[in-house]
């Protein structure tokens, strides 16, 4: 984009938008690689990689550091290399195998040129909060139909659950009809809204960052869950509950879900 052009836009905009102009720009400028019909899953897999590879990092100097076992959730569990290899094979497989193919597919019916304007910051908060309400919602249905239903726990559900003890690299361990289905939730969401391509990337970054740390199996202070009030987000300990007990806490992310049909469980009353 010229300097005239940025310029223009500039004017045209609201203080709303002047506040995301110049990172919308930024992006915006790398279009050979966000056009490609390889960015979805670039983004998708060194996002994820890149929030799991922290954690990684704590499981490998935990047994030499004991100071860091307080915040886990199983001070004694570290997942070895036979857990953690075939769970990143997994995550790298579908991606390859499933993920592509269908993206390569989106993008043969002409890629969407990306508007020149960038989102203003409040409808872009709004939009990411009602992305994660929604997507709360449907996977809190389809997960406790894959928990009731035996046929759908056993055929599609409970590869994810073969590590009773979260660990990062586990968050995306799971089967292919559980992936597309969660893809599916995402991009109806952002679809329904309308969501500018921004919006959409935020969404996707935290949704992909509270999954993960979701399974990391660390409680710090500065965990999500304890920077949101009132209990109305569940968190690492509470995610942890539903993979060691089974029969609880189906929502990913927050509680009212479990609260209002009973099926919340608190990590306190453990």
């Amino acid at each position: 984009m010229s300097g005239r052009n940025t310029s223009e836009v500039h004017i045209l905009c609201s203080p709303g938008q002047l506040f995301l102009q110049p990172l919308w720009d930024q992006l915006r400028a790398w279009d050979s690689l966000t056009q490609s019909p390889l960015f979805a899953v670039l983004f998708s897999i060194t996002t994820y990689v890149g929030f799991c590879l922290p954690f990684v990092v704590l499981d490998v100097l935990c047994p030499w550091v004991p100071s860091l076992r307080r915040y886990k959730i199983h001070p004694d569990f570290s997942p070895s290399a036979r857990q953690v290899l075939p769970c990143l094979g997994q995550t790298l497989y579908q991606h390859a195998v499933f993920v592509l193919p269908l993206t390569l597919l989106h993008w043969a019916r002409g890629p969407a040129p990306w508007p020149r304007e960038a989102p203003e910051l409040l409808p872009l908060v709004r939009h990411v909060v009602c992305c994660l309400l929604l997507f709360d919602a449907e996977f809190f249905v389809w997960h406790v139909l894959h928990h009731k239903v035996p046929w759908l726990y056993r055929n599609f559900h409970k590869m994810h659950h073969q590590n009773s003890a979260s660990f990062a690299l586990a968050t995306q361990y799971m089967s292919a009809w559980e992936l597309f289905s969660l893809g599916f939730f995402d991009m109806l969401n952002v679809t329904l809204l309308q969501c500018h391509p921004l919006t959409v990337l935020v969404f996707h970054v935290l949704n992909i960052w509270l999954s993960v740390e979701d399974h990391s199996g660390y409680d710090f202070p500065w965990s999500t869950h304890r920077l949101v009030p009132f209990g109305w987000y569940g968190g690492v300990t509470h995610h942890d509950l539903h993979h060691s007990q089974f029969n609880c806490n189906f929502a990913p992310y927050f509680t009212h879900w479990d609260r209002i049909l009973g099926t919340l469980r608190s990590a306190h009353a453990k």
